[in-house]
């Protein structure tokens, strides 16, 4: 019998918690039911959790309830929470991959305590200087994996082709079937231009990528990202939170007034008649809860911190992305990549 994929959920973190958490994994089990190959630890109020298993009707042969006395609130500051959250759900659900019980980790709780509380348990992988945050954005052909997101400010050229290294293992995991091209976002496409630790990586890159964990496409502006030409962008993470929380406004704007547009008048409102089905595809291609889920990359063990006010089927997607993750073997992939940086290095 194959070994089944083990998912630590965190029921407790984020909006409307645990009520979400449950009905997405419901959703997951619905859909994924007949592979039979996973199996949820959950982590949290027990009696909670237990009132909405009984709704959703979801068999106790694919879980496992930890009771947990606190939880971690949106509120707290990472230096508060870490003295106080060990008996939290957020920390058990991270603590119990050091038990081997579960192969992932997922919350939608406090992003900064997340962090800080993974990076305590799990540690970094030996060799990695600073873990990333990396994100799926769409792309015309697919999905590009972003990062870093936030997590490291400042970085240098190490830290982004570590990134670049981390990111390339995290595409193959997810689309296996696809090559994984990098690009390290800049200010123009020319070798010319950029930071001094731009173009240092920029070198590296283009050495490193003789090893063949990717193809490197040198640099990238933002208004490129969209074309999928590269599919693992690279950049630092107060430039690559910058991008993100830009692409999610820019995507909003769009959202916001087409909706407005086509319920101006009778006229506008009898032509969504006519085109339906274009829209409702529009729709779901901007539709932000099919790409929740960040992940923490660089730890002994993936976490993934699913967006706090998103809603159950935002959660179900975050829960997949865990799914595909584990059966893509990305903690292989990873160390497999990082180790042509040892060698380079020697």
């Amino acid at each position: 019998m194959d070994k089944k994929i083990r998912i630590a959920i965190d029921a407790m973190g984020g909006e409307n918690s645990p009520h979400k958490n449950i009905e997405g994994l419901y959703l997951f089990y619905k859909k994924n039911k007949s592979k039979k190959d996973f199996f949820f630890n959950i982590f949290g109020n027990e009696h909670k959790i237990n009132e909405l298993i009984r709704t959703f009707d979801i068999p106790k042969s694919c879980f496992k309830i930890y009771h947990t006395d606190s939880e971690v609130s949106d509120n707290e500051t990472p230096l508060t929470a870490v003295k106080s959250s060990k008996n939290s759900s957020m920390w058990n659900c991270v603590f119990s991959q050091t038990k081997s019980e579960s192969d992932i980790s997922l919350s939608a709780g406090n992003t900064g305590v997340l962090l800080v509380i993974s990076r305590m348990i799990l540690k970094t992988i030996e060799g990695v200087s600073k873990p990333a945050l990396a994100g799926l954005w769409p792309n015309n052909i697919g999905m590009n994996i972003v990062l870093d997101l936030g997590a490291n400010i400042e970085c240098d050229e190490n830290n982004l082709t570590e990134f670049a290294e981390m990111g390339s293992a995290l595409q193959k995991s997810l689309f296996p079937n696809e090559e994984s091209k990098v690009a390290l976002l800049n200010v123009g496409s020319e070798e010319i231009k950029g930071t001094d630790i731009i173009k240092k990586s920029y070198n590296k890159l283009k050495d490193i990528s003789k090893k063949g964990d990717f193809i490197f496409n040198g640099y990238i502006e933002g208004n490129k990202i969209p074309d999928g030409y590269s599919n693992v962008i690279v950049t630092d993470g107060f430039t690559g939170n910058i991008a993100l929380k830009t692409a999610e406004g820019t995507a909003k704007f769009i959202t916001d007034n087409l909706k407005k547009s086509l319920s101006e008048n009778i006229f506008s409102i009898f032509s969504i008649l006519f085109s339906y089905l274009s829209l409702k595809k529009f729709k779901e291609k901007l539709d932000p809860r099919k790409f929740n889920g960040a992940i923490f990359l660089g730890l002994n063990g993936p976490v993934v911190k699913s967006h706090g006010s998103t809603d159950a089927l935002g959660f179900y997607y975050s829960i997949d992305l865990c799914y595909k993750i584990v059966k893509g073997n990305l903690m292989s992939q990873i160390k497999n990549n990082l180790s042509h940086l040892e060698k380079q290095k020697v």
